[in-house]
């Protein structure tokens, strides 16, 4: 009777023991579940291009006019998911550093206007105004105009967008950006409307070229005596028209509000644009890439590195042939030589391979077309299969209203690269410092700006065989972008010792850091503010 009880604990206790081993083995296939939804990430070729999903409403952002409300776009508001996430089976152990954004040294968003700053006041004419350059050179352009209205109390007729330049597209400002959302944004501080008055349509209009990096003064003394004479005036160019610092705080944080909160872009690119992130995301923390390697850029920098002599001769007679482009004899191994040329994708390969990045790192290419295509891709798309791309996540249905529209395709490029976990852009163009400027307004997202110059040296030592990729490249490249990362810091000012035009050209443009005047550091309980040299 003993042994028959003995044995029947016995069994009782396997039977326990195997029904809390099953209920353990189905908590760890319910966690790994849970954190890894898909076990597959799709190639670079079209036939892995991630399926269409639902179409996002696009929810439009209160009218609300209060200044002390911050007005972000709901795909920018809050930090990549990936950043606030370190933690996640999505990344690789022991490479949390990767992704981890750089110090912020507490530095908030203050855009609000002083206690003194009123509501504009009578207009005494009207601004028009023909932006030119690409779509980033003209949303700088945009902003600067709407300060510019300001100080010459002037009504802002909504700008014209550049249909010349290289890239020749025929979009206009609603096409591009949400024009209600401008105006409305923008009533406490400059009076916007669509379109001029019919009875001012035929009045005789001044076009004046504004002076290049001017402050307050010239516009007040200046521009603004031309009321005296004329109802209407026309700013032929918008590209650099208001200095980059010394202008009232007002001013500039009135130009952080229009960039940042008043100029989201229109609904149908907010929503696609929306919807590639997520996409991106679905494959973990990724990086964005702004691979300047387009033949309008080649062809403007007479960069020739790794080119066919038939590729060379080809962007030397489109540099020739384009009238507006200035210089048209270039060396281009000094060019190189000192950092004045992109990478190449087989240089920004080796580099992020040197960072630590492994290949299974989702890159999105935020660019056009690149030249030569594959030929120019294979050593990048070898080290990081993953290369994705809006063409590669979006359905051709999906893409279709844009793929005319340079202006609106680069606009997708730019929600996808501002809401990465990283940045990395290979040229530090017009796109690659809006981005830059936008990603430390919204929390100093990490941002790793390459040493061109300083990485021409080591890769043409690995080239010539003198240097191996290893320890000792990485090493150097980790420690040469140590602080190239996007943390906190001030603008940086002229270079010394320059003057006049060159004075202005050295200084670090407003869009790119907007520190100090659009960012504040956080009070501590103490009363205190933290400091950011420490």
């Amino acid at each position: 009777m003993l042994k028959r009880r003995r044995r029947a604990v016995a069994v009782l206790r396997k039977l326990l023991t195997c029904a809390i081993c099953f209920i353990a083995l189905l908590a760890l296939l319910s966690v790994h579940l849970h954190f890894f939804p898909s076990s597959k990430v799709p190639g670079f070729s079209d036939s892995h291009k991630l399926p269409a999903q639902r179409e996002f409403k696009h929810q439009r952002l209160s009218t609300e006019n209060s200044w002390t409300q911050e007005i972000v776009p709901l795909h920018l508001s809050k930090a990549p998911v990936a950043s606030r996430k370190l933690g996640s089976a999505n990344l690789v152990p022991g490479l949390d550093k990767l992704w981890k954004p750089p110090s912020n040294h507490d530095f908030l968003p203050c855009v609000e206007p002083s206690f003194n700053y009123t509501p504009p006041v009578e207009s005494r004419g009207y601004l028009l105004v023909h932006t030119n350059g690409g779509l980033n050179q003209m949303r700088a352009g945009i902003c600067d105009m709407v300060a510019v209205a300001r100080i010459i109390n002037a009504t802002l007729v909504i700008p014209e967008l550049d249909k010349q330049s290289f890239w020749q597209d025929t979009s206009n400002f609603s096409d591009v950006f949400d024009e209600d959302h401008f105006i409305n944004a923008l009533a406490n501080d400059v009076k916007v409307i669509n379109k001029l008055p019919k009875e001012l349509a035929t009045a005789t209009k001044i076009v004046k070229h504004f002076r290049s990096w001017s402050a307050k003064d010239y516009y007040e003394q200046e521009i603004a005596t031309l009321w005296d004479e004329y109802q209407v005036i026309r700013a032929a160019k918008s590209d650099s028209r208001l200095a980059n610092n010394n202008l009232p705080l007002d001013i500039q944080r009135l130009r952080c509000r229009a960039c940042y909160q008043a100029l989201l872009f229109a609904p149908k690119i907010e929503a696609l644009g929306k919807l590639l992130v997520d996409r991106m995301r679905s494959r973990g923390p990724y990086i964005a890439l702004h691979l300047r390697y387009e033949k309008d850029m080649l062809a403007f920098s007479g960069c020739t590195h790794d080119l066919s002599p038939a590729e060379a001769d080809e962007l030397q007679m489109i540099r020739e042939n384009t009238s507006y482009w200035k210089v048209k004899e270039i060396d281009p191994l000094e060019q190189r030589s000192k950092g004045f040329c992109p990478l190449t994708p087989k240089e920004v390969g080796i580099f992020l391979s040197a960072l630590g990045y492994p290949s299974k790192t989702p890159i999105y290419i935020a660019a056009g077309e690149i030249y030569g295509g594959d030929s120019h891709m294979s050593d990048l798309q070898a080290r990081y299969p993953l290369l994705m791309s809006k063409e590669k996540l979006a359905s051709v249905e999906e893409l279709e209203p844009f793929v005319n529209h340079a202006s609106q395709m680069a606009a997708l490029d730019y929600i996808v690269s501002v809401e990465s976990d990283v940045f990395v852009p290979s040229y530090s163009g017009n796109m690659a410092r809006a981005v830059e400027g936008h990603r430390r307004f919204l929390g100093h997202r990490k941002t790793i700006s390459p040493d061109r110059k300083g990485l021409v040296r080591l890769f043409d030592k690995v080239d010539q065989g003198t240097m191996k990729e290893g320890k000792n490249l990485a090493h150097r490249i980790i420690e040469m972008h140590k602080r190239r990362q996007g943390s906190a810091r001030k603008r940086k000012g002229p270079i010394s010792g320059t003057k006049g035009m060159d004075r202005f050209r050295s200084e670090e443009a407003f869009y790119v850091n907007p520190l100090p005047d659009c960012l504040c550091q956080r009070e501590l309980p103490n009363g205190n503010m933290t400091s950011i040299f420490r």
